[in-house]
């Protein structure tokens, strides 16, 4: 299927009537084509159990008018004109965007679908997208067809949240023995190209990595869909002689992979004055060898990383990320988070939200809880976001996660994730919403503001 795309943005002054106009033709992603086209670890069959929960393709993404393709981003600088490129850097948010409905929240960032104007053509689907003079003020120098609930919030407003994230399927795995559970709730990153799982936990001294096949795009002999038989392909333990998880009942750590070729381990037991004393080890993804040691932060005021206790379930609760060669570890009081270099602990910094966080996990409270995860280079946690350029962005701070211990890994469009609360286990799959359908970079920028409306329409045709 070939796609073309025609769009036209109209801005009326309110006060003189003038119309601004502006005609752009767009190029089409692979944002659709990898929704129809790809089933990263089976997720579209019916494979595990009959009570998996599973998305209903009718309402949420088909018709792919206006559901897949269903809303529209507005970005203040060009996008690349790439086919590959399925999200923007998180130094270039929207400033704007629309749904396929019409916009009854606060949110002046969204504008509405003209319900009118829009509609079904022979040939494609004709989107016309209304914006008041309050609405959706600011420079645009791009825009971007994206999915309905992508259209809605973006990554995130005051408003809602949770349309980020589409669950696409959630694999009851409560059947595989606790000990397998924490191997899977312990991940630490994966490969999805190469089907492979990497865990990694501290236990009896020592640091155990664990090199995983799961079976993603192919599937051998003796596999299954479950989760329940993942091989164990490597099995090493590490012996730090500084390194630990702080705690006795409660044990105090975290793991996090710093994509630059290394592993991290953090331990710290949170300290709400004086300074804070950080464990450390950084072990190479190559041959596992591994240097490590200690951490005093004057005058930073930390909440642990995570922690694990000695539970009848298996349980992991994180709290902090690591990006770009930095920690990231929300501040005691919930104020600010601490922005700690990996290779410098001089350098620290607190950035400051500017709020009190709620504090609340993007799951709903249990035995595992995610505080932080790392989506492309954005930061997001319960109620806030943090940008490459270390801005903050409130949000509303609602559940959008089904029970979470481990990150979520992102492949393309989906991204994935274990968990579970109190016997109830699962591995979740979700569709990041918010992707560029489209790329339609304007030759000159243009201005929105409060003396303008705009109206925008969107032709998209099959070839």
């Amino acid at each position: 299927m070939i796609l073309k795309g025609v769009m036209t943005i109209e801005l009326t002054d309110a006060n003189t009537g003038a119309v601004e106009t502006v005609t752009e033709e767009n190029m089409i992603t692979e944002s659709v084509n990898n929704i129809l086209g790809l089933n990263p670890m089976g997720i579209f069959y019916a494979a595990t159990g009959e009570y998996d929960d599973a998305v209903l393709w009718n309402g949420n993404l088909l018709p792919i008018c206006p559901n897949m393709i269903g809303g529209i981003l507005l970005f203040s600088e060009a996008l690349a004109e790439d086919e590959e490129l399925l999200y923007e850097s998180s130094d270039n948010l929207p400033v704007a965007y629309a749904s396929n409905n019409v916009n009854s929240t606060a949110n002046l960032a969204r504008g509405s679908l003209n319900l009118t104007e829009s509609m079904v053509l022979s040939n494609g689907y004709k989107f016309v997208w209304e914006f008041t003079p309050n609405q959706g003020n600011g420079t645009i120098a791009a825009v971007a067809l994206t999915s309905a609930l992508g259209g809605q919030n973006g990554f995130g407003s005051l408003v809602g949240d949770a349309s980020t994230f589409l669950q696409l399927k959630a694999v009851d795995i409560g059947a595989i023995p606790d000990a397998n559970k924490m191997v899977l709730f312990e991940a630490v990153e994966m490969d999805f190209e190469n089907s492979l799982l990497y865990s990694i936990t501290f236990e009896n001294a020592a640091v155990r990595i664990r090199k995983l096949r799961i079976p993603v795009f192919s599937i051998g002999l003796n596999e299954k869909l479950d989760d329940s038989t993942y091989t164990v392909l490597d099995d090493e333990v590490l012996t730090p002689e500084t390194f630990e998880f702080l705690g006795s009942y409660t044990k105090y750590g975290e793991f996090m992979d710093g994509q630059d070729g290394y592993w991290y381990g953090f331990s710290n037991e949170g300290n709400s004055s004086g300074d804070a004393a950080m464990l450390w080890i950084k072990i190479s993804k190559t041959d596992y060898s591994f240097t490590e040691g200690q951490w005093t932060l004057s005058n930073a005021k930390l909440m642990d990383v995570g922690n694990r206790e000695n539970s009848t379930f298996a349980e992991r609760v994180v709290k902090c990320c690591v990006r770009g060669g930095y920690l990231y570890v929300p501040a005691y009081d919930k104020k600010g988070i601490y922005k700690i270099s990996l290779s410098n602990s001089t350098d620290v910094t607190l950035i400051n939200f500017g709020f009190t966080s709620k504090w609340k996990p993007l799951c709903e409270t249990g035995s595992c809880e995610l505080y932080l995860t790392l989506v492309g280079d954005l930061i997001i946690g319960g109620d806030f976001q943090i940008t490459a350029e270390d801005t903050v962005i409130q949000t509303q701070g609602s559940f959008r996660l089904n029970n979470a211990a481990t990150p979520l890994f992102q492949y393309k469009n989906f991204l994935f994730g274990w968990g579970g609360s109190y016997g109830n286990e699962y591995r979740t799959a979700y569709l990041l919403t918010p992707y560029l359908a489209s790329i339609n970079n304007l030759s000159s920028a243009v201005v929105k503001t409060v003396d303008k409306t705009m109206k925008i329409t969107y032709t998209l045709t099959e070839e």
